[in-house]
């Protein structure tokens, strides 16, 4: 487990073999080191070296942007595990913090790539696998920002509404399999990401970070961000004998957030 973490859920999952994309470092590791802490065998990719070097599973360095690395990078998790019974799409990148018209075609091919097309790409050279398993799961991260608007944020925004809908029809098309396929709504997750991400906003709104932070919690029911180990808990329950009949689900993990900032 990562140093200072929670512990994941009581749950045996042993021998489950799982692939997990960005998942050196940031909600990815967590996932992947409660996954292992419950007898799963985790397979991470991540374009981070730094954080690869670092990362105790089995890992490659593999680009979310690139659809050829995802389709290398599912071989080599079959080739090592064995075999596949879960994926997790977690890649993403945060994209700009800027009004609509300020927005370059780079940036908003980039982001819908990484937090979008890369879940199209791993999902299609996972499926066989998944059915030879005789089933399996598939949990692709998306956002609260995939069922609020999110001003400045737009083609985060439309990314993550674009990951809610191609779970909810995969879950239509791949239940006949046996497969499961449900997303996990994070809300204000603490963190680097979430740190840089007020501090974006409160320079582009001309406030101070305390001031943007407030803001921020002040929609959450809780009024508080919630941890990388409360999202990898939703993961280990859908993966486990738990979740067996949850699917086609957006799933919110979030404090009871009401909107984003």
């Amino acid at each position: 487990m990562t140093e200072g973490a929670q512990q994941p859920l009581p749950i045996r999952l042993d021998k489950l073999r799982v692939a997990i994309t960005g998942g050196a470092g940031g909600i990815g590791r967590v996932i992947a080191d409660s996954f292992a802490a419950c007898g799963a065998k985790p397979f991470v990719s991540d374009i981070d070296e730094t954080a690869l070097a670092d990362c105790p599973h089995p890992a490659m360095l593999a680009d979310a942007g690139d659809a050829a690395a995802l389709e290398r990078f599912i071989g080599a998790a079959a080739e090592t595990l064995g075999g596949l019974d879960v994926l997790i799409n977690n890649a993403g990148i945060a994209g700009p913090t800027k009004s609509v018209d300020a927005v370059t075609p780079a940036e908003l091919d980039a982001t819908l790539q990484i937090c979008l097309a890369s879940q199209f790409h791993c999902a299609r050279h996972a499926v066989p696998l998944l059915r030879e398993a005789g089933g399996g799961s598939i949990i692709n991260l998306s956002s609260a920002a995939g069922k609020f608007g999110f001003p400045l944020r737009s083609p985060y925004s439309a990314a993550k509404w674009g990951v809610i809908g191609f779970t909810r029809t995969l879950a239509m098309e791949l239940g006949p399999d046996g497969i499961r396929v449900n997303a996990l709504l994070p809300g204000l997750v603490d963190g680097p990401r979430v740190r840089s991400m007020i501090a974006a906003k409160a320079e582009s709104r001309g406030v101070g970070n305390n001031e943007q932070t407030a803001m921020a919690v002040s929609s959450v029911s809780l009024r508080c961000f919630v941890t990388q180990q409360d999202i990898a808990n939703m993961a280990l329950y859908l993966a486990s004998p738990f979740g067996a009949t949850i699917t086609g689900q957006a799933l919110s993990i979030d404090g009871g957030i009401e909107s984003l900032f």
